[in-house]
């Protein structure tokens, strides 16, 4: 699969990992539009939104979450979540 997100989950392109679980990784973003600018994203490759089945409500609640636990490490007041 030539998919980016696949390749960083895998190792395959190098990253500064801020948080990993077994279902999901973030990263910094390699080319930041704010001062902080993370990508979390599954490790089970989905498409697009679109591409969600039920049995995805887990991951994406994790996303969330971990969104919310980095955003407190990181000491941001403030945040957005772009999907």
């Amino acid at each position: 699969m030539d998919c980016v997100f696949c390749k960083i989950i895998n190792k395959e392109i190098p990253s500064t990992v801020v948080h990993e679980d077994d279902s999901i990784i973030a990263f910094n973003d390699i080319k930041p539009s704010a001062p902080v600018h993370i990508l979390v994203v599954p490790k089970e490759h989905i498409d697009s939104i679109d591409r969600l089945e039920s049995n995805h409500k887990e991951i994406i609640s994790g996303m969330i979450f971990a969104a919310k636990k980095i955003a407190r490490e990181k000491g941001l007041k403030g945040y957005k979540l772009v999907f």
